[in-house]
């Protein structure tokens, strides 16, 4: 056995802390050299590096849905290639489903290895969402796909690059099958370029330090996540609790049940998803991989949302599932929507921990990411267009908090709207109205925070809207005493004065000069007695056009001035 040299844990800190900021230049390389506003704006994608072995060591910020998704991905090409086979400069393209990582088509991996001299010390990874992978409609993700290959492109884990050159065959191949090649192709070499940048900066870091220092660097990375968790899990509450929900619908107007049970031991954590149902003819179907990114979300929030993210972070944490369920599944289903049933798994063991972990899980949110497909021509030159996008919506209150307003859901996490003028600029659209959703829904001591209203009018014939707005028909939970929030929906407001809606999922609803769609999103759920909420507060909510004065009064017990919008009184059942 090769024994193990001894550095200075400074300098190990120092490499540590220098793989953490060569991830986070990866990611912004991204960024700057990608051509999809859903990228470069939204920041739809995430990227990591792994150890030899895959393991996670630091991941960029982005979608909190791809916590952990690189990782996977990236042992998913190791088992299939093997080290011994790879090559300085290849690259490898990935964006199966069922396979490690895999959550729709729509979201292209890439993996890198890192050789330093002849032998391979790390791997670079990058997950993004292309606006079009080809597939049955504009944008590749629709609500009516019935199996994968309608969705688009699928590549199991193929070489795009070897040795540094590209496979121009399988480029033609891809450029061939997408609506916006020229696109497509800039948000192909800005990953292989971020990849580049990360194999850089890992070589540099072993030119000055040396390779073995940097390797011990990294297993100290993961030896420190997986000493924190285990200290904090130990701390922690222990026992089961279990939780069972229904998704609005699978798209065909079925009920969709997702059940867990949750273990927390001296050990390990546990999400047993078990009796869930089976996998649907609907795209809202979620592999394995997404499913444990899911959970990784709340195991997260409750041992320490500032701990930095890597594999050993999450060594106690298991995720059992069920092949072939709408959690696990497995090909042919679409999951095109993946993300409703992944960010419903996410809600439905937030909603068991609740009540256990007051101070680190507020009330429900708006749930789903809301997504909004829009294809069609501009106004004067005919040009085509696609808006690929999530929309904001309201957050649960928290324990001394209300809820967060307008913010993308916890699927989303890091990412932005693209702003108004951009979209009027790059659409051929106009944004006739972007506010809050002011339904003053979700009463507490803490309010949950107000959704969004977006809407969006057609300046071109032939536009066609797709969506999927989850957590249409189930309001956002209130906890601890609080109310339920709202729902999320969207109308159709035709030219003629005609209103089509409210609507939670639609496939390519065709738009006309003059049609709008009006986008809104629910208000979170609310947090302790509404009744204990400070009077000044519901004053301050009314002259803000949060909630009503009638809101005021029947929900919080306080008579609000119309005019100064001070205190006037209490009512009786307030001061009992």
């Amino acid at each position: 056995m090769k024994e193990k040299i001894k550095i200075n844990p400074v300098t190990l800190d120092i490499v540590k802390d220098s793989l953490i900021a060569v991830s986070n230049e990866v990611f912004y390389a991204f960024a700057r050299t990608s051509m999809s506003p859903i990228i470069y704006e939204t920041l739809d994608y995430a990227s990591g590096i792994t150890d030899v072995h895959g393991k996670l060591l630091t991941q960029g910020n982005g979608a909190c849905a791809f916590i952990g998704l690189i990782a996977p991905m990236i042992q998913e090409i190791v088992d299939k290639y093997g080290l011994e086979n790879m090559k300085s400069g290849d690259v490898y393209i990935i964006n199966d489903p069922y396979m490690g990582g895999g959550t729709h088509l729509s979201d292209i991996g890439m993996v890198m290895p890192v050789f330093y001299g002849d032998e391979v010390i790390a791997f670079v990874g990058n997950k993004a969402h292309w606006s079009d992978i080809g597939g049955m409609a504009a944008g590749s993700f629709t609500t009516d796909s019935t199996e994968v290959f309608q969705e688009g492109l699928r590549f199991s884990g193929v070489k795009l690059l070897e040795g540094g050159e590209i496979c121009q065959p399988l480029v033609d191949m891809m450029m061939s099958n997408v609506r916006y090649p020229e696109t497509a192709q800039g948000d192909m070499w800005g990953q292989i370029a971020s990849l580049r940048t990360g194999f850089k900066r890992i070589c540099e870091l072993c030119d000055k330090y040396g390779v073995e220092v940097v390797k011990g660097s990294m297993e100290r990375l993961l030896e420190q996540g997986s000493l924190i968790s285990y200290k904090r899990l130990r701390e922690l509450p222990r026992g089961t609790w279990e939780m069972e929900e229904y998704m609005d619908d699978d798209g065909h107007g079925n009920p969709v049940k997702l059940k867990v049970k949750v273990t927390i031991k001296e050990d390990e954590f546990i999400a047993d998803f078990t009796g869930s149902s089976p996998q649907v003819i609907s795209p809202i179907n979620t592999g394995y991989s997404s499913l444990c990114a899911g959970v990784r979300v709340i195991y997260m929030s409750i041992l320490g949302p500032e701990m930095a993210v890597n594999d050993g972070v999450f060594d106690p944490m298991r995720v059992i599932a069920q092949d072939g369920s709408v959690l696990s599944c497995h090909a042919p289903a679409p999951t095109s929507c993946y993300f409703e049933s992944m960010i419903y798994s996410v809600d439905v063991v937030w909603k068991a921990l609740a009540p256990v972990f007051p101070e680190a899980l507020g009330a429900g949110h708006m749930l789903s990411v809301c997504s909004v497909v829009l294809a069609g021509t501009k106004q004067g030159n005919g040009e085509p267009f696609l808006i690929v996008e999530p929309t904001g919506g309201g957050w649960g209150a928290s324990q001394g908090k209300d809820g967060e307003v307008g913010q993308f859901c916890v699927g989303d996490g890091e990412t932005y709207n693209v702003p108004v003028e951009m979209a009027e600029n790059r659409y051929g659209i106009m944004v006739d109205e972007y506010s809050l959703h002011t339904d003053g829904k979700g009463a507490g001591q803490f309010r949950g925070g107000s959704g969004a209203v977006r809407t969006y009018r057609a300046m071109t014939d032939g536009q066609l809207f797709t969506a999927s707005f989850g957590r249409n028909k189930f309001p956002a939970w209130g906890t601890g005493g609080g109310k339920d929030g709202s729902y999320n929906y969207f109308e159709f407001h035709r030219k003629d004065g005609s209103v089509e809606g409210p609507m939670g999922i639609v496939a390519r609803k065709l738009l006309n000069t003059g049609d709008a769609v009006r986008m809104v999103t629910c208000t979170g759920g609310g947090y302790g007695d509404p009744l204990k909420r400070e009077p000044e507060k519901v004053a301050w909510d009314v002259k803000n056009e949060y909630i009503s004065l009638r809101q005021a009064e029947e929900e919080y017990g306080v008579i609000v001035d119309p005019v100064t919008f001070t205190v006037k009184g209490l009512t009786e059942k307030r001061e009992k």
